[in-house]
């Protein structure tokens, strides 16, 4: 049964904490919610989209209870990113990590009751010893984060968190969170057997960013692609791309052809140097990350105004939870695949290298990223309907609703197709097979005598132009497979078309998305050309260079468009500003009313 705490009084002083810590005046989604259940004492598994405000679920909460809130969070980065924000917010916070230098000053002060977060990993969390200590202090809530790693299903699994419980159940009377943007509903039950939270402890904040902008295109020139795309968005951005020499080259040309600063991560740099590009990306409001897809978790950076992919992720998970890094701090964000044919052939060979016991899921995964990439309908809903929701047909903010594009029936080429690639040995590339079936000859179609088969020359003219989509959407869904070496093989569904019991349906993308671009919703809405606001980000970088600290841990964008627009004349004012708590009113409000008094 659900405690109400409405009529003790704790949520009205919640409220009263959020105003003053945070500097915000009401809570947003789900938050109230999931606040009441944990001051009230009951366990919780929160499923809240990124940026919805997870971490004020239990920091708030930490400040009002009696104890340390033990956060246990998979990355050191994440750690550090999250205690820099807590403690620019007045809130006593540590982290007992490898990387800290002051490990015995963090253990005295969590004795002496002196912190109210404490962050560790889950390898420290799970150690009998770790587990001795903490009983040296009250402790009021345990916090896990990014709990999805906790379930085999979940797309970034790690064994460390399931040897939590036996820690929980030391303490069965501190009330457990754990938080996720990314669960599907079996990753969901998983999770709340894992960490022992009973079935009605779920509260499923929905999954839609819709300040966020999906578009997913055909990879020609992925360079020239994610170069037009930074032209268009000058703020931050992280580009995934699928191997490491692909990383470094995409980042080297980036920079080459943009004059942007575009640095690589990726696990085969010194890491050093890994470190030093994340602090700088972190610190930084216009450069542009080229990473593989060990860069992310450990990112708390809330002004990442795109997310690109060079090739497709692992699953619609995978793709959810990277695209979800842009736009965190609720300002409009690009989220853009670029894909290749061979990305998906690539991707059903890696799932045949599987134990047999997991192919049926990973090929289901793989259709599911299929479909995302193969529709003509809403990308979101799409999405939305994977994680079990009922959304509208259409978003609004999605290639495909801004600019539908057109659906073509091609059975009859894709069994001329498909018959090709059978006639001629399931052993040639598409170049190959398209001379064949557009009647051009050279000496390897001669040779080979490919030009007396029956399906020499059987396609032209506007025909001929829906090969090569042709050839990729068959390959995304598995009916065409590479071989071996680089020749193309029949697979999937291909026999029920050829026979005429499958339909072949494709996406034609329109020429040019003239809706792309800074449009409605889709580019960050700073004011341009503002001298007050430009005045407030350079006092900002000179604070948190000053402060050793990113620039969006002094104030969020939205914060300071809010003050050059309501140009507060006293601290008193300043106050009422969004995002302005007392700590950072009494470190930073006279500075920038003096910037804005100049104005």
């Amino acid at each position: 049964m659900a405690i109400n705490i409405e009529d003790d009084g704790k949520l009205d002083l919640a409220r009263e904490k959020l105003r003053t810590i945070f500097g915000f005046e009401s809570f947003r989604g789900r938050q109230a919610e999931v606040v009441s259940r944990i001051l009230g004492g009951q366990s919780t598994l929160a499923v809240m989209p990124t940026g919805a405000g997870k971490s004020l679920t239990y920091q708030l909460p930490a400040t009002m209870q009696h104890g340390t809130c033990i956060v246990i969070s998979p990355l050191i980065a994440l750690m550090h990113d999250q205690l820099r924000a807590a403690t620019a917010n007045g809130i006593r916070a540590a982290t007992l990590t490898s990387a800290d230098a002051d490990w015995r000053e963090t253990m005295d002060a969590y004795r002496a009751g002196e912190l109210d977060l404490l962050y560790v990993a889950p390898e420290r969390a799970s150690q009998s010893r770790f587990c001795d200590f903490l009983t040296s202090s009250p402790i009021a809530l345990f916090a896990i984060d990014e709990a999805h790693c906790v379930s085999e299903w979940g797309h970034d699994f790690r064994p460390d968190y399931r040897q939590l419980l036996p820690l929980l159940e030391r303490f069965p009377d501190v009330p457990r969170l754990a938080l996720t943007a990314t669960a599907d509903q079996r990753t969901r039950a998983d999770i709340l057997t894992q960490l022992g939270i009973p079935q009605d402890g779920l509260i499923l904040a929905g999954f839609d960013r819709p300040n966020i902008r999906y578009t997913i295109r055909h990879r020609e020139n992925p360079v020239r692609q994610i170069e037009a795309l930074m032209k268009e968005q000058p703020g931050p951005g992280i580009v995934y791309a699928p191997t490491r020499r692909k990383v470094e080259d995409i980042a080297e040309k980036l920079a080459a052809a943009t004059g942007r600063n575009v640095l690589p991560y990726h696990a085969g740099l010194p890491a050093e140097e890994r470190s030093a590009n994340q602090a700088e990306f972190v610190a930084s409001e216009d450069m542009v990350i080229v990473a593989t897809i060990a860069f992310g978790m450990g990112i708390d950076k809330p002004d990442v105004r795109f997310v690109a992919h060079a090739g497709i992720p692992k699953s619609i998970e995978a793709y959810y939870q990277e695209t979800g890094r842009a736009g965190r701090d609720g300002d409009p964000a690009n989220a853009v695949m670029f894909w290749g044919a061979g990305d998906f052939a690539q991707a059903r060979q890696r799932v045949t290298e599987l134990p047999e016991e997991r192919r049926n899921d990973e090929r289901a995964r793989l259709d599911m990223l299929d479909s995302l990439v193969e529709t003509p309908g809403c990308r979101r809903a799409v999405l939305l309907r994977h994680f079990g929701e009922d959304p509208e047909a259409t978003c609004g903010n999605c290639d495909n609703c801004l600019d539908p594009p057109k659906v073509s029936d091609v059975t009859q080429t894709a069994r001329k197709l498909l018959s090709a690639v059978y006639r001629t040995g399931q052993s040639f590339g598409f170049g190959h097979i398209q001379k064949v079936l557009t009647g051009s000859t050279d000496d390897r179609v001669e040779q080979r005598g490919h030009d007396q088969l029956s399906v020499f020359g059987i396609v032209a003219g506007d025909e001929a132009e829906m090969l090569k989509p042709l050839s990729r959407a068959l390959q995304a869904r598995g009916a065409l497979v590479s071989t071996e070496h680089g020749g193309l093989a029949l697979g999937g569904d291909a026999p029920a078309i050829l026979k005429g019991d499958q339909a072949v349906e494709i996406v034609i993308p329109p020429k040019a998305n003239k809706r792309n671009g800074r449009g409605a919703r889709g580019g960050a809405p700073n004011p341009i050309g503002d001298p007050l606001f430009e005045a407030l980000r350079e006092l900002r970088r000179e604070l948190a260079l000053e402060a050793q600290v990113p620039p969006y841990v002094i104030f969020h964008d939205a914060t300071l468009r809010e003050l050059a627009e309501a140009r507060p004349a006293s601290i008193g004012e300043f106050g009422k500003i969004g995002g302005v708590g007392a700590k950072k009113l009494a470190a930073h409000g006279n500075a920038f009313l003096s910037v804005i008094r100049e104005y």
